[in-house]
């Protein structure tokens, strides 16, 4: 039997039951009535919009028995599954969380200061693989047993990567990294405690100088953050030329030009690598070239660019200290085939400072080192020297610093007293 009544004040969940409001006559599970509805709307190619969802859960035979609260909530489900983030919906709209982790039907957040488990999201794994694939579907990807895994963005430019069993023992795996499009100034990292009045005025002077800089740190310690609100700092006339694999970088300056990677389609044709667009970009009068995170063979040719005139340009890249950055810059030049004593001349005339960040087990993400890339003295090696420390301030390599900021003709910052900033002058 299948007509049904349910009473208002109920409020069906995944996997729940349907009743009868005259104490449970007539009891259907909750899953069975969104998928008939699913599967007709479904055969009769009905674009899942919220009116043709609601419109179908009442044209479903014994809906009209349903109260109008529980129709909506049955549509509220078919909604979020067809054409929105499911249950996860509510996650990824929360301004404080930064990644949704599902490992098979158990959630898993992150909101600043560590992973949380949340409850309640999804009833079996056959749910979580539906919303895996339409997800991948929606950023023109695939995602079957053909093709198990897949690594794409967004519309709303959310990062997503998903993995099926069997490759996923306990899966289905989601990694959702959401995308905020606000953008820090330096006074709200600041307040944040990212980093301190002396050490925002050194970084800003090294954006003043046309110094290029590389943002180091692990993963989620806000390099890409940081870099978005230095290079909001440049001056308004200058073009910034941005390219990225995922498109993360939000600048808050007047002439930015973003370009984004493309993989290739089912066919292996079409893809557009982060080199090519480090060339494209070359050919594009950029005042500034950024690249939002190098991970292969494309800083062979951010380096090449820095030693030929393109001065001031910045990127992030993952490491776990200062003192590694040497080793993965050989690492990434090595995919590109240059070879070891190459990449390191080419490396001191076009890189001269990092800025390295870090997270805590709390979840605090802070600068800890400001560091110069400098030659050894027979000229085969790259030495990383700190001329910032958090904690400590100005290190052994400050004067340096200072003097590669002075010979640009930019103020270095005081120590302390009254200053303003000016862009493209330094401290006045």
């Amino acid at each position: 039997m299948s007509a049904l009544m349910l009473d208002e004040r109920t409020k069906p969940a995944s996997g729940g039951r349907l009743v009868t409001a005259g104490g449970g006559a007539v009891t259907l599970p909750i899953d069975d009535f969104v998928e008939r509805v699913r599967l007709r709307m479904t055969v009769n190619s009905v674009e899942p919009t919220p009116s043709a969802v609601l419109a179908s859960v009442r044209a479903e035979p014994g809906a009209a028995l349903l109260g109008e609260g529980t129709l909506r909530q049955v549509a509220d489900r078919l909604i979020g599954e067809m054409i929105g983030a499911g249950g996860l919906a509510p996650l990824l709209a929360d301004p404080a969380v930064t990644d949704v982790l599902v490992n098979g039907i158990e959630v898993w957040v992150d909101r600043g200061g560590g992973l949380r488990r949340a409850t309640g999201q999804f009833g079996d794994a056959s749910e979580v693989r539906r919303l895996a694939q339409r997800l991948a579907a929606s950023a023109g990807r695939r995602l079957d047993d053909a093709s198990p895994f897949v690594d794409a963005q967004l519309a709303d430019g959310t990062r997503l990567h998903a993995v099926l069993p069997p490759i996923g023992r306990e899966g289905p795996y989601l990694s959702l990294r959401t995308f905020r499009r606000q953008t820090f100034t330096m006074d709200e990292l600041i307040a944040r405690g990212t980093f301190d009045p002396g050490a925002a005025r050194l970084l800003a002077s090294i954006v003043a100088a046309r110094i290029p800089f590389i943002v180091t740190g692990g993963t989620g310690t806000g390099k890409t953050t940081v870099l978005a609100a230095l290079l909001s700092l440049s001056p308004p006339a200058e073009r910034l030329v941005v390219v990225e694999d995922a498109a993360e970088l939000r600048l808050a300056h007047p002439h930015v030009v973003a370009l984004q990677s493309r993989l290739s389609n089912v066919e292996g044709a079409g893809e557009v690598t982060l080199r090519d667009l480090v060339r494209q970009a070359l050919r594009m009068r950029p005042d500034r070239l950024v690249v939002g995170e190098c991970r292969g063979a494309e800083i062979v040719d951010l380096l090449g660019a820095l030693n030929t005139g393109h001065e001031g340009g910045a990127a992030t890249l993952h490491a776990n200290s200062p003192a590694d950055v040497p080793a993965r810059l050989e690492a990434l030049g090595l995919l590109g085939g240059v070879p070891r004593a190459a990449l390191h001349a080419l490396i001191h005339p076009a890189l001269r400072v990092v800025v390295h960040l870090q997270r805590d087990s709390d979840g605090t993400r802070y600068l800890s080192e400001i560091c110069v890339l400098d030659a050894h003295p027979e000229q085969r090696t790259t030495v990383v020297l700190t001329a910032w420390r958090r904690g400590t301030g100005r290190a052994a390599a400050a004067d340096q610093l200072e003097m590669l900021i002075d010979d640009r003709g930019v103020t270095p910052p005081r120590p302390s007293g009254p200053w303003r900033f000016v862009p493209g002058k330094g401290w006045q």
